[in-house]
């Protein structure tokens, strides 16, 4: 998934970065509202973590404009201030949650999940797709006690969909959530067919996988039973 650090303290920034991308997230910086707005009106993002005190702009403003440019974002206020209102403005402008500075970037990853879970219908960090089971938290399918050996990407892949079961995603939104964005020029639809090709070879070595379906013209989706 994508992630959009809109931070001024540079160090603070750098920490989350290189957290999050050892948890699997894609992640982007911007170290001021004007660098942050650019980048959300050019790019497709799952989170946004935004800080209030940005040098050049009022985070709260910075808020405002982003839900209409990046309306489907999950959004996590980072701040040092301890006004309860503007935590609460922040929370009716759209945002899903708020860290209080300092925060542990355990707790960070923590809060991503919950959102994560909570606006794709999981009750916790697993749910059964025919006779697998996905695990979130460990990330892994397993059938029975045997683990499906899946690459990383392929993994990240499968997540993205299961994230967004019953919806179909197109190639290009899956590439651009999972392995970043593509010009026009380097952008070929036929990595993704690739990957689901090995991912459904892996699977079937194991059991029957009709809940991962293709969408003629269109790209792929999970069919899960809630």
């Amino acid at each position: 998934m994508r992630v959009l650090i809109v931070e001024d303290e540079r160090s603070m920034a750098l920490e989350m970065e290189a957290f999050l991308k050892n948890a699997s997230y894609l992640c982007d910086l911007a170290f001021t509202a004007r660098q942050g707005l650019k980048q959300m009106e050019e790019s497709a993002y799952d989170f946004i973590l935004l800080d209030l005190g940005l040098p050049d702009k009022d985070g709260l403003e910075v808020l405002q404009q982003a839900k209409k440019c990046c309306p489907e974002a999950s959004y996590i206020i980072l701040t040092a201030r301890g006004d309860l209102e503007d935590r609460i403005k922040g929370l009716d402008l759209g945002a899903d949650d708020y860290l209080p500075k300092p925060f542990s970037l355990l707790e960070l990853l923590s809060r991503i999940q919950a959102i994560t879970r909570r606006k794709s219908g999981w009750k916790d960090s697993v749910m059964e797709l025919g006779e697998f089971l996905f695990d979130m938290r460990h990330r892994r399918i397993m059938f029975g006690k045997e683990e499906v050996p899946l690459s990383k990407k392929e993994f990240d892949l499968l997540h993205y969909l299961v994230l967004h079961k019953n919806r179909p995603l197109t190639r290009l939104q899956l590439s651009e959530h999972i392995w970043g964005s593509f010009s026009d020029d380097d952008y070929d639809s036929n990595y993704i067919d690739v990957h689901i090709k090995n991912i459904r070879k892996k699977l079937s070595a194991f059991a029957s996988a009709e809940w991962l379906q293709t969408i003629r013209g269109i790209g792929y989706k999970i069919k899960a039973v809630d």
